[in-house]
């Protein structure tokens, strides 16, 4: 799989209603330091983040929150894959695991259906699983080149 698959397949993901978006956006920040909460307690979370990168991760997450609203306001494939390839490349140049981001999707999966409702959850899931099953991919693709190629 290469970028051209990640956007085709990100493409066919279902688009999300006005009402699940909105949701999703109001509380955004309120999902980001959830997220945080429970990463934080984690035991090996340095070695997931690297060694002072607590405020980093957290900022993250509120970027990843805020980004995702708007791509579930105006979904982009395009956007949203070069924009996961660029993420990937900035965070582990500054010593974040790989295995962070299996982490950090984990942890959106346990928050997001308690803090969303159930509906807004059923339509939003999928760009979730989109991301968490695309993890190797990104993993090869930052890997390969420095371009994401």
């Amino acid at each position: 799989m290469d970028k051209i698959d990640l956007v085709s397949s990100a493409q066919a993901l279902p688009p999300v209603s006005a009402a699940a978006a909105d949701e999703y956006s109001r509380k955004a920040e309120v999902l980001a330091n959830a997220v945080s909460a429970v990463l934080l307690q984690r035991a090996d979370i340095e070695a997931l983040v690297g060694k002072n990168n607590l405020d980093m991760m957290k900022d993250n997450h509120a970027n990843h929150a805020r980004f995702i609203a708007s791509i579930l306001q105006r979904p982009n494939a395009e956007v949203l894959v070069e924009s996961v390839l660029w993420v990937f490349r900035a965070y582990r140049s500054h010593g974040f695991a790989t295995n962070y981001w299996a982490a950090q999707l984990n942890t959106w999966f346990q928050v997001l259906p308690q803090q969303l409702s159930a509906a807004s959850w059923a339509e939003i899931r999928p760009w979730y699983e989109w991301l968490q099953v695309n993890i190797p991919i990104f993993v090869l693709l930052t890997d390969k080149s420095k371009g994401g190629q």
